[in-house]
C-alpha cells in the first residue's frame, strides 16, 4: 500500500516531523512531494497516481475532479481540521473516504490567545516596536485583565479552554453560542449583540460556515464599545475586513489581534496586520511542537484503520466509502 504525504519539504519539517513520518513509513510506502510549491489539482493527480491513501496538509485541495481520475485512491486525510477546499460530496461519490485530524492545538491556542490579551492590554508589541527603530515609547496606562470583561463567540474546545483561562486571571467570561450550552456556573451565557455590547474583549472562535461569514461586520463592530478590543482566533473568513479596517482607523474599537486572514493559508492580511493598533501573527496559533505532533500522529493512527478497512474516528463520509480495504495491510 503506497501513500502520498503532500506537505512540501518546509512544511512537512514543521507540521509533520520525522517522528510521525516514521511511523507512517512503518504502515504502508510514503511517497513525499519534494517540490517548494503546493501541489496543483493536475499535479495532485500525477503524483498520487499510485497512492492508495492522501495524507494532505491544508493547502492541497481535493476538488471534485481528481476523485475519478485518481481509481487507485482509497482515502484522502487531511492532517488538518479544515476540510473546506475538500469537496466530500465529490469523494463520496467516487467511493472515497474523507478524514480529518482531531483538534490537537487546543492548549496552543488558548496560550496565544492568553498572549494577544496581554499585548493589547499593556501595548508590549508597540513599545517594542518603538524602541526597536529608535524612538521613545509613549507611556500610556495600561488595562487590567484581572476584573475586565470577556467575550468569547464560540464555545468549542478552544473556547472552552480560554474562558477556564481567563476566569483564572480573574476575568468575567461571557459567551454566546446557538449551538452550545454552557454548564459552568462561573461563566455567563448570553445573546450575540449583548455580547458585543458589553465585552472588553471579543474573542471570535466561531466555526467558520456560510452562515458565519462576516459575521463580525459593521453592524457588529457598531455594537462593540470604543474602548473594546477584537481578537481573531479563527478564520479570517468571519470578519468584514474593509468593516474592520475603517473601525480600527477611525478608533471606533481599540485595537485588534489576530492569527488569521484572508490572505494564502489564513494569514492574516497586510493591510490589516500593519495598521497600528493591531497585533498579528502569521498562523501560528496551532505551531508548536505538541499540537503538530498531536494531528500528525492523528493521522497515522487513521492511516492504520484504514488499511485495516476500520473506519477511523475523522471520518466525516463513511456511508459513502466503497473503496475500502479488506484489511490487506
Amino acid at each position: 500500500m503506497k501513500v502520498l504525504l503532500t506537505h512540501t519539504p518546509a512544511s512537512r519539517a514543521q507540521y509533520y516531523g520525522p517522528k510521525a513520518l516514521a511511523a507512517l513509513r512503518e504502515l504502508a510506502e510514503v511517497m513525499l512531494h519534494e517540490g517548494e510549491a503546493a501541489l496543483t489539482p493536475a499535479d495532485l493527480v500525477a503524483t498520487a497516481a499510485e497512492a492508495d491513501l492522501i495524507v494532505a496538509d491544508r493547502l492541497t485541495a481535493g476538488p471534485a475532479e481528481i476523485f475519478p481520475r485518481l481509481p487507485r485512491l482509497r482515502a484522502f486525510v487531511r492532517c488538518a481540521v479544515d476540510i473546506r477546499n475538500i469537496d466530500t460530496v465529490a469523494a463520496s461519490q467516487a467511493g472515497v473516504l474523507v478524514t480529518h485530524a482531531a483538534p490537537g492545538f487546543i492548549a496552543s491556542v488558548t496560550e496565544l490567545g492568553i498572549g494577544f490579551l496581554v499585548d493589547l492590554s499593556r501595548g508590549i508589541s508597540r513599545a517594542t516596536g518603538d524602541y526597536r527603530a529608535g524612538r521613545r515609547p509613549e507611556v500610556r496606562m495600561g488595562r487590567q485583565l484581572q476584573g475586565s470583561r470577556l467575550g468569547i463567540i464560540g464555545y468549542g474546545g478552544i473556547g472552552r479552554s480560554l474562558a477556564a483561562a481567563a476566569a483564572a486571571l480573574g476575568m468575567e467570561v461571557l459567551v454566546t453560542d446557538p449551538h452550545a450550552k454552557v454548564e459552568e456556573p462561573r461563566f455567563r451565557q448570553v445573546g450575540f449583540e449583548t455580547l458585543l455590547a458589553e465585552a472588553d474583549y471579543v474573542v471570535c472562535l466561531a466555526v467558520a460556515t456560510e452562515e458565519t461569514e462576516n459575521l463580525i461586520d459593521a453592524a457588529a463592530l457598531a455594537l462593540m464599545r470604543p474602548e473594546a478590543f477584537f481578537i481573531n482566533l479563527s478564520r479570517g473568513n468571519l470578519a468584514d475586513e474593509t468593516a474592520l479596517a475603517a473601525a480600527l482607523r477611525e478608533g471606533r474599537i481599540a485595537g485588534a489581534a489576530m492569527d488569521v486572514g484572508r490572505e494564502t493559508d489564513q494569514m492574516p492580511s497586510p493591510e490589516l496586520a500593519q495598521l497600528p493598533n493591531v497585533v498579528a501573527t502569521p498562523h501560528i496559533g496551532g505551531l508548536t511542537p505538541p499540537a503538530i505532533e498531536a494531528q500528525a500522529f492523528d493521522t497515522v493512527r487513521q492511516v492504520r484503520s484504514i488499511l485495516a478497512g476500520e473506519v477511523p474516528d475523522g471520518a466525516v463520509n463513511a456511508e459513502s466509502w466503497t473503496r475500502r480495504p479488506a484489511g490487506e495491510a
